[in-house]
């Protein structure tokens, strides 16, 4: 299984001279298994590039699996080029609600005045779904979902590979009201859908000095996330979500302090742009930022 990150910023992209190296586009993570299949991990503007990609591989069949529908995780959808090819088909995964269907929330925005093209005019094939709590498999690929702790309905993902996992939580706040280190595990949101994962990519949005001024907005500090990371005995910790006022040079100096705060520095990377991973039945290597402190 072969991961690439190609957004990792969160709440809005964040392009410019002081977020080079980590990179500007919000949340889109792709997975791809050894024998070619391929789900995507939200759709935020780092959506584009991955589809042009595609669109020039020919990829026919995409699972998109959203995590929710804030705009920093679904503006990138209708730049996605394999949506305006009508021998591509595309099936879009995301939380349920009691209130409206998944294809009436995503029209609300890919519609006038909001957007120029109607999602009911994309000439691909396209299905939604509620997200899977049973396993769903798309070739040597399977993944599931759960609901985690965040502002309105919103999921995780845990995506498997021949006996490797990679857990996706990024807008996530398992420390709301309660101290994960007393918590019995059973009752931490998301939890469940980490424990054991060879990779977990999770919300780290605030220094520690900055959550309390954010408390509730469904965030992680470093401190919550490397003591969530901890508690599920997760291999290895990808910072992600990346607030987008914080500059590359912040960036370095929260992994850092992330680091210090496991006590095992190699299990603790900072997500980038362009960041892969491999996973096979023998390793686990990461690709990591020239000169960077994520080394």
């Amino acid at each position: 299984m072969k991961i690439r990150v190609w957004g990792s910023r969160g709440s809005l992209a964040a392009p410019g001279a002081d977020t080079m190296r980590y990179g500007g586009n919000t949340s889109c993570v792709e997975v791809r298994s050894a024998t070619g299949d391929v789900v995507v991990l939200d759709a935020g503007t780092g959506i584009r590039p991955l589809g042009v990609q595609m669109a020039d591989e020919g990829v026919k069949r995409i699972h998109l699996l959203l995590t929710h529908l804030h705009l920093d995780h679904l503006q990138g959808l209708g730049f996605f080029r394999p949506l305006y090819r009508p021998d591509v088909e595309v099936h879009i995964w995301g939380p349920p609600s009691p209130v409206q269907p998944l294809v009436e929330r995503i029209a609300t925005y890919m519609s006038p005045p909001l957007f120029p093209v109607r999602l009911a005019d994309l000439p691909s094939m396209v299905t939604f779904h509620d997200a899977p709590e049973e396993p769903v498999v798309v070739g040597d690929l399977t993944f599931r979902a759960s609901l985690v702790t965040h502002k309105g309905p919103t999921v995780g993902y845990r995506v498997e590979e021949d006996g490797r996992s990679v857990v996706y939580l990024p807008d996530h706040e398992p420390s709301l009201g309660v101290d994960i280190a007393d918590q019995p595990p059973d009752w931490i949101s998301g939890y469940e859908l980490a424990r054991g994962a060879d990779i977990l990519l999770h919300d780290a949005q605030y220094g520690d000095e900055e959550y309390d001024r954010h408390r509730g907005w469904g965030h992680s500090a470093i401190g919550h996330v490397v003591a969530f990371a901890r508690k599920a005995e997760v291999a290895r910790l990808v910072l992600f979500h990346h607030d987008p006022y914080h500059t590359d040079d912040e960036l370095e100096g929260l992994v850092a302090d992330a680091r210090e705060l496991w006590g095992e520095p190699d299990r603790v990377f900072s997500a980038w742009e362009g960041m892969t991973i491999d996973l096979d039945r023998n390793e686990v290597s990461l690709a990591v930022i020239p000169g960077s402190v994520t080394r």
